[in-house]
Parts: structure tokens; sequence; C-alpha cells
């Protein structure tokens, strides 16, 4: 399961002691995912694979389970749902353009929502997106009425906080071997999240330090080898002493990863949401991302935007942000009101609303 998922089922445990809920799921789920409860209970069962799992087995369930509404959150659901059907839809990337250059897993996802998301949209009582931008690429590519889609926003896990200790940042610094201070980015290799363009304005900010002062690059999901590639193109495989690569981080303590780090970058092509956006305003990092898709409408005016095409531009944003503490700690206090504005309560409270009106 999800992490959106995941932190909208544990908030509705807390707010909501009417209503009882079954989460179904594949074989794996546990009580560290869902904590069971009277009124929350899991039923899991296999399948060959994913498409039966959805489209056969899980309409047997809820018709047995004689529930009142079905609410599938990861983009898909059953072509018949023998109940009303709300469904989250992420974003609708896999929609605008399948290039085949990622996973046979992956691919075959793509291939599969995109014959599924068309049909089921239209038999769905009420479709959730994460964004005013996702609503509108929705409602354009799929010719659906307005108010059949509304938008639900992520929420910032309470975990993603500016309240750990010097103590706890410096032992979690000592351990991964990080640098006192460093710029960081999660990089991997989707297109849409620009790692190329990102390292070549890392370097660009390099040969505009001239040496002199140099904050290193910590880069997450991202492979050596690929970088020093990206290095030897550019001319400047001299900068990799400059990089830094920790390896697997897990998630919880990715809070501690965003305090240790002076600087996020987040230059993605195009995003649904961006939560790791406020994951870093949570923690009091400041954060360059770009002026495209939803990552203005979810920085709001807490960020530093850049046009994410042009690497010299975010070469110039981490400059100035590096050379300028007064600018950064502005950009920190404003962050950190504005993940303030996205709690999974809050989400929670809304959907539990949706609920009640569909159900």
């Amino acid at each position: 399961m999800d992490v959106v998922a995941i932190e909208l089922i544990k908030n509705l445990q807390e707010i909501d002691g009417n209503n009882e809920y079954i989460v179904f799921g594949g074989k794996g789920i546990n009580n560290n995912t869902v904590q069971i409860s009277p009124s929350f209970q899991v039923e899991q069962f296999g399948s060959l694979t994913y498409a039966d799992w959805e489209q056969i087995f899980l309409p047997r369930a809820v018709k047995k389970q004689k529930i009142d509404l079905l609410h599938c959150t990861a983009n898909t659901a059953p072509l018949y749902s023998p109940v009303p059907l709300v469904i989250t839809l992420h974003d609708i990337i896999f929609l605008e353009s399948v290039d085949f250059k990622g996973t046979t897993y992956q691919n075959l996802g793509n291939l599969y929502r995109r014959f599924i998301v068309p049909k089921v949209v239209k038999k769905a009582g009420l479709i959730l997106t994460v964004s005013q931008f996702e609503k509108d690429n929705i409602l354009r590519k799929l010719n659906l009425p307005e108010a059949k889609v509304q938008v639900l926003y992520n929420g910032v896990g309470t975990q993603f906080n500016a309240l750990y200790s010097s103590e706890e940042i410096e032992s979690f610094r000592q351990h991964y071997k990080l640098p006192s201070e460093y710029v960081m980015f999660l990089g991997n290799t989707a297109p849409k999240k620009n790692t190329i363009n990102t390292i070549k304005a890392y370097a660009e900010y390099c040969l505009q330090a001239n040496n002199n002062n140099i904050i290193p690059l910590v880069l997450l999901d991202y492979k050596q080898e690929a970088v020093i590639k990206i290095l030897n193109e550019i001319g400047h495989p001299e900068l990799l002493r400059h990089i830094v690569f920790p390896g697997y981080i897990p998630h919880h303590k990715m809070p501690l990863m965003y305090n240790a780090a002076i600087l996020f970058l987040y230059p993605s092509l195009r995003e649904s949401f961006g939560l790791p956006i406020l994951e870093a305003m949570a923690c009091g990092v400041p954060v360059i991302t770009s002026n495209t898709s939803s990552m203005p409408e979810i920085a709001g005016n807490a960020a530093q935007f850049v046009d994410p095409f042009n690497y010299k531009e975010l070469a110039n944003a981490i400059t100035m942000l590096l050379n300028n503490d007064t600018l950064r700690n502005k950009m920190r206090q404003a962050g950190l009101v504005r993940a303030q504005a996205f709690t999974w309560k809050a989400s929670a409270e809304k959907l539990l609303n949706i609920y009640q009106q569909y159900g």
C-alpha cells in the first residue's frame, strides 16, 4: 500500500468511530500497515496478476461483504462494481505518453491503466485527485463533467518536522557519512525527475564557485556510474568529488535527511502533487522547485521557482540561495507555514464527508 492510502486510513481510524471499514489488499498487509480494530478489518487474497485481483477477486469480495461504498485508491478500479464507486486518480501521465523505457512490469502497468481508466471513470460516482492542476488535466483528457472530479490534497506526515535535536541530526549525519552541509536531491531514472539537468546545474554551480566553499550535493536513488557519465559528457569528471552517494535511506529516516540539508532541489518536469516539496518545508529546508505543473500550486509563495528545462537558471538559483543566509532563513520560515496547510487529518475529514455523501 502506498503512503497516501496508509496515512488516510490511519487518520480515518482516529476521527471516525461510527462507520465500519474493510481494507482489501493482496497478501502481505500486516498490522504495521493497518491497525486492526472493531471498525477496521483487513481482507487479503492473492491472485496471479494485479489485473485479475482487481477485476475478478475484488468485486467478489465486495459483493460477499455487502459493503456500501468501494474506494479504489490507486488509479484503477473494477470495470464492474456491485456498489457505488469512488476512485483516486493521482495522475494521468500514463495517458499522456508511453515510452516503454521502464521495466516490463512498469510498461504492462501503464498499458493496463490506459485500457482501464477511460472506462472506469465513466462508471464511478466520483473521481478524486490531488491538485487543481491534475483535475484540469483529467477533465480535459477524459471529457468528464467538472462536478465529477474533486481535489483531495495530500498531507504531510507529522514525523516531518523541524523539532529534531542537533544531537539526533549529528548522529544521523555521522552514521551515513554525510558532510556537515549539503544540498539534497532525490534523483532517479524517471525522465520527469529531471536528474540530468540537475547534475548539469550543480556542475555549473561548482564552476561558478570556482572551488571556493563548494557545498556538496547528496544524491539519493541514483547510481554513481550514471553521474560519472553525465560529468564526462559535459567535460568535468573532476566534479564527482563534490557529490555524495549515501546509499539507501529508510523512509523513517527521511525526516532527518531533510533536517540535515541546507537546501532541497526538486526541479521535476511534471508532478501531480510533489509531496517531497512539503516534506522538506516541514523540516525547515528551503526548496528550489519548478514553475511547471502542480508545483507552484503546492509550494505557494514559499519556494524558489525555476524553469526546469534551463539548467543554468537552476544553477543560478542554487548559487543565490547558498550565498544568501537571510533569504534562506526567510524561505525556511515561509516553508514551515506553508507545510502546515497540508495535513492528513484535514484530508481524512474531507474524505469522510465524501464517503457519507456517496455511500
